[in-house]
C-alpha cells in the first residue's frame, strides 16, 4: 500500500478545508436573500397578528399591504425622524444606544370595521433569552387593541406560554393610563382583579418570565408616552 508523506497529508487536508469553507460560504451567500425574505414575512405576520389579522406565509404580504397603511419612526421627544425606515429598525440594537439617539418605530393599521390602531414593537429579556412582540393601541391612544408575544428559549409549559392565545387575549381592552399617568400593564402573580383595567394574570409557574414581560412592556412603551399623549382623543 502506498504511503503518503506527512507533508502531502497536510496539504491535502488544507485544500479540502478550503474547498469546504468556500462551498459553505457560497451556500450562505446564495441563501441569504431567501432567509431575509422569510424573516420579513414572519415580521409582517407578527405585526398583523397584533391587530387580530391572521396571515400565512402565502398571504402575509398582501394582507400587510391591505391593513398596514402607514409607518414612521419617532425620537424620544415624540418628533418624527426623517430617513428612518420603521420596518428595518432593529429595536434590540436601538436599545443599546443613548436614549437621545434611539428611534422608535410605529405602524398604522386601518381595520375592516373602519377603526385604526397604532402598533409598536417590543423587545426585552426573559428568563433564558430574548422575549419580544408587538402591541397595538386603539385610536384613543390609551387602550390596547391586541398583542403578540414570542420568545427564544423560555421554559416549555411555563414561561413559554407567553405566546399562547389565552395569555395574549387578556391584554385586549386593558388601559395604559390612569387618568394622565402612564402605568403600563401589571402581570399579576396570583391573578389580577376581575375589574382591574391595568393588570392581567401571570403564567402559573412562570413568574420570572411574567415579570420580565411586564418590564418589557413598561420599558418599551414609556418611550411612546409623549406620542400617545400628544395624539390622544
Amino acid at each position: 500500500m502506498k504511503q503518503f508523506s506527512n507533508r502531502y497529508i497536510f496539504i491535502f487536508a488544507t485544500v479540502m478545508v478550503a474547498i469546504v469553507a468556500l462551498i459553505l460560504s457560497a451556500a450562505a451567500l446564495l441563501l441569504q436573500p431567501l432567509q431575509q425574505k422569510n424573516a420579513e414575512i414572519e415580521k409582517k405576520r407578527n405585526i398583523l397578528a397584533s391587530v387580530g389579522v391572521e396571515a400565512t406565509e402565502e398571504t402575509a404580504e398582501n394582507l400587510y399591504d391591505q391593513f398596514i397603511t402607514g409607518s414612521f419612526a419617532i425620537n424620544s421627544e415624540a418628533e418624527r425622524v426623517e430617513g428612518a425606515d420603521p420596518f428595518y429598525v432593529d429595536v434590540r440594537k436601538e436599545q443599546k444606544k443613548p436614549l437621545e439617539e434611539q428611534v422608535f418605530p410605529i405602524f398604522e393599521a386601518s381595520l375592516e370595521d373602519g377603526s385604526k390602531s397604532y402598533i409598536m414593537p417590543l423587545e426585552g429579556k426573559g428568563l433564558w433569552g430574548p422575549i419580544y412582540g408587538y402591541i397595538s393601541i386603539k385610536e384613543d391612544m390609551r387602550t390596547i387593541s391586541g398583542v403578540t408575544f414570542d420568545h427564544k428559549s423560555e421554559t416549555p409549559g411555563l414561561g413559554a406560554e407567553i405566546n399562547e392565545g389565552w395569555f395574549e387575549a387578556q391584554f385586549v381592552d386593558k388601559k395604559l393610563f390612569e387618568d394622565e399617568e402612564f402605568v403600563s400593564i401589571l402581570v399579576q402573580k396570583g391573578g389580577a382583579g376581575e375589574d382591574d383595567p391595568h393588570a392581567v394574570d401571570a403564567i402559573s409557574g412562570g413568574t420570572i418570565t411574567s415579570k420580565a414581560l411586564e418590564s418589557m412592556l413598561y420599558n418599551c412603551l414609556v418611550n411612546y408616552v409623549e406620542f400617545l399623549k400628544k395624539n390622544s382623543q
